[in-house]
C-alpha cells in the first residue's frame, strides 16, 4: 500500500543555520505518527516545510504524487492541511464563519461542504453551542477545537497538527487527544507534534524523535515509548513500563 505521506531528505535553513536536515518520515494511510523532541529541535519548522509555508529542500509526496513544487494553497487543495500551534483564528468572526473559511478550497472546487458542519459539531458539541459567538470569546480548549474543525472543513486526507494541547488543562488535553485519535476513524491521517509525549505516543502507530534538526530515533510508538533514552528525556523515570 502506498503511504499517504512520504518525506524524503527534507531540509530547511534559517540563513546559514540548518533548522532540519535529511528528514525521512512516512505516514501510512489512516495512521497517526508523532514527532517528539526538545524545544528548538525543528518540529514546527518540519511541519511548516511539509505544508509549504517554509522554503525547503528535499521531496514530499502525498498519495505517491510529488507536491514539493506546489504552493501551500495547492497542497491544501490536494488534501494536506496544517493546524498551527498559533491556531490563527479570526477573533472578531463567529465560530461558524471561521468554519466556513475552512471550506474555501471545497467552495472553489464547487464540491459540497455544508454536510461537514454536522460532522464537526458531532465531534465538538461545544462548537455547536458557541456557533454564534465570536471566536475571540472562546476558551483555549474551544479555540483549539475550532482550529481543528476549520481544518476539517477542507476535508483533508492528511492533517498536520502542531501542539494541539498547548496551553490546555490536563483534562482538556486528554479530551483533545482523544478527539485526535478519533479522527483516524473518519479517514484522516495525522502527523502530530505534541508536548504531551506520553499521551501522544499512546494514540500513535509510529514515532520519530528529532534532536537538533535530525531524526535520532524512530519505530513503532510503543517501542519508542519504552526506550530508556525517551523515558529519561521526555517521559520521566516514573513512566518506565512495568
Amino acid at each position: 500500500m502506498t503511504p499517504i505521506l512520504e518525506i524524503r531528505r527534507l531540509a530547511a535553513s534559517y540563513g546559514k543555520i540548518n533548522a532540519i536536515s535529511d528528514i525521512d518520515i512516512t505516514v501510512a494511510d489512516g495512521g497517526i505518527v508523532t514527532v517528539v523532541g526538545p524545544n528548538g529541535a525543528g518540529k514546527t519548522t518540519l511541519l511548516n516545510a511539509v505544508s509549504g509555508l517554509f522554503p525547503s529542500r528535499g521531496e514530499v509526496f502525498l498519495n505517491g504524487e510529488p507536491i514539493s513544487h506546489l504552493s501551500t494553497e495547492q497542497r491544501l487543495a490536494r488534501g494536506l492541511c496544517l493546524v498551527s500551534e498559533r491556531r490563527e483564528l479570526f477573533s472578531t468572526m463567529t465560530v461558524e464563519d471561521n468554519l466556513l473559511l475552512g471550506a474555501y478550497s471545497q467552495y472553489r472546487k464547487r464540491l459540497p461542504y455544508k454536510d461537514t458542519f454536522s460532522t464537526i459539531y458531532d465531534m465538538f458539541p461545544r462548537l455547536h453551542e458557541r456557533r454564534r459567538q465570536q471566536a475571540g470569546t472562546l476558551s483555549g480548549g474551544e479555540r483549539q477545537m475550532l482550529a481543528i474543525g476549520r481544518a476539517l472543513m477542507a476535508k483533508p486526507k492528511m492533517l498536520l497538527l502542531d501542539e494541539p494541547s498547548l496551553g490546555l488543562s490536563p483534562k482538556v488535553t486528554k479530551d483533545m487527544l482523544a478527539a485526535v485519535a478519533h479522527l483516524r476513524t473518519t479517514g484522516v491521517s495525522i502527523l502530530l507534534v505534541e508536548q504531551n509525549v506520553r499521551s501522544a505516543l499512546r494514540i500513535s502507530d509510529h514515532a520519530y524523535v528529532i534532536e537538533t534538526g535530525a531524526i535520532t530515533m524512530s519505530g513503532p510508538a510503543q517501542q519508542v515509548a519504552a526506550d530508556s533514552r525517551v523515558i529519561d528525556s521526555y517521559l520521566g523515570v516514573a513512566s518506565a513500563p512495568n
